[in-house]
């Protein structure tokens, strides 16, 4: 959880960086620091870390991670190697020895009292919903499936307007594709869909016509369309998605694009 001073400190370091000293409105710290609930009779104050779904809290979680993860990115870079973060999850590769990893891990999880690394290392991890393999040097990637969730989606006999349910066999598609770093790996995955709904009691004319009605829109029409047996076809239209950004990416652009802070930025003398 997040130490709340250095929290703190780290916000206002990183305004101070980017050209600000103070954003109008009501105290970050109050905000952060001001958390009470009560349980039985009982009323407590919350001393660590923020309040769980305030977007603030998200943000914090980011600006602070990025100053804690600083040193270790540098380390990544200068020898090559790949660091990826989505909040406080974390993908690295490594081509040193595993004692010399486990001892930067080790030595990592003494900056901060309140935050300890739990990791796994392998040839093969899952990241979020993403399956992280390393074949002989060459990276490949597929979907990853949590045990706890999966094979359940919205039942099609559910009380759901019909698009709910084209919006599953869509998203799951597109997932599969851009997941997907080889033709086997995809084709695993179509099938994988399939069953998937037919499990959930999808009637398998309209998981087809779902198929067809997605592909349709980046390879050419054709009553063998489900087959995809053509790699080249995969990978171009695999390419083309891959191009296009994801409907969070696009909603993070547009909040960014309508963003209006009331702020005290700093002059060009402050800044240095």
């Amino acid at each position: 959880m997040l130490p709340q001073e250095e929290t703190l400190d780290t916000l206002m370091t990183f305004l101070h960086v980017h050209g600000y000293r103070k954003v109008e409105g009501i105290s970050i710290s109050i905000i952060l620091k001001d958390n009470a609930f009560a349980y039985g009779k009982n009323f407590y104050k919350q001393t660590t870390g923020g309040a769980m779904g305030s977007s603030l809290t998200l943000t914090l979680v980011n600006i602070f991670m990025s100053a804690w993860q600083k040193n270790i990115v540098e380390e990544q870079t200068k020898t090559g190697e790949f660091y990826g973060r989505y909040i406080d999850d974390i993908f690295m590769t490594w081509n040193r020895s595993e004692e010399e990893l486990r001892k930067l891990l080790d030595d990592v999880s003494t900056w901060y009292p309140n935050i300890k690394l739990d990791y796994k290392m392998s040839n093969s991890l899952p990241f979020l919903d993403v399956q992280l393999t390393n074949n002989n040097g060459i990276l490949s990637t597929s979907v990853y499936h949590k045990l706890a969730a999966e094979p359940y989606v919205t039942p099609f006999t559910s009380d759901h307007p019909r698009h709910v349910f084209s919006n599953i066999i869509k998203t799951s598609i597109e997932r599969a594709i851009r997941y997907s770093s080889t033709f086997e790996a995809f084709n695993y995955e179509r099938r994988y869909i399939k069953l998937m709904l037919l499990y959930n009691d999808y009637p398998s004319t309209f998981i087809e016509n779902e198929f067809y009605k997605y592909f349709s829109e980046y390879i050419s029409k054709s009553p063998f369309l489900l087959l995809i047996d053509d790699e080249q076809k995969y990978f171009l239209m695999r390419k083309q998605i891959l191009g296009q950004p994801t409907p969070g990416q696009s909603q993070v652009t547009m909040s960014a694009a309508l963003a209006d802070i009331d702020n005290d930025p700093l002059d060009d003398d402050e800044r240095q």
